[in-house]
């Protein structure tokens, strides 16, 4: 009988480690999502610009997307298994539609489309970054938003950079 009852004790003790390293708060579940969702469509549209810019400034800074954010995807990813996050698949409504807005641009006004989107983009990653750094309360996504925020800010330096060199309005 106290074997049984130890056996128990282990299982209930388990238990109760399992349902607390399940538990996200809403901001992390929301900046996991928002974070999953963002980083696959700059990777698609940093592809999308590698093949439709015109300019070498525009095509640099899209592989540089590819490349930047897919490292970032993978860390994500893997904190996402680490800590049971269901990561997202598709791409938002709001990524979606500048996808398919982008797709049918060529030349120029691809180049002005797409650097504008992306200086947007950066400025509104860099907040939600910033806000899980300092709100979020898993230690994993917090240090992930810490340690990613520095290449988000670069990406919006270059961003805007890039915007200005093909007459783009860098939006607020």
């Amino acid at each position: 009988m106290k074997t049984l009852y130890k056996i128990a004790l282990v299982i209930a003790a388990s238990a109760v480690g399992l349902m607390a390293a399940d538990y996200l708060s809403a901001t992390d579940h929301l900046f996991a999502k928002t974070a999953g969702q963002g980083g696959m469509a700059e990777v698609k549209l940093g592809q999308m610009a590698v093949n439709k810019g015109s300019s070498q400034k525009v095509k640099d800074f899209g592989q540089r997307m590819v490349d930047d954010h897919s490292k970032a995807n993978e860390k994500l990813k893997s904190i996402a298994g680490k800590d049971n996050i269901l990561m997202p698949s598709q791409l938002s409504a709001k990524d979606q539609g500048l996808m398919n807005r982008l797709s049918k641009l060529s030349g120029p006004a691809f180049d002005k489309a797409y650097m504008s989107a992306m200086v947007k983009d950066h400025e509104t990653d860099i907040a939600l970054f910033q806000h899980e750094a300092g709100a979020g309360s898993n230690p994993d996504l917090k240090g992930f938003a810490s340690g990613t925020l520095p290449t988000l800010q670069e990406h919006l330096s270059l961003a805007k950079d890039a915007a200005g060199s093909v007459g783009a309005m860098a939006m607020k």
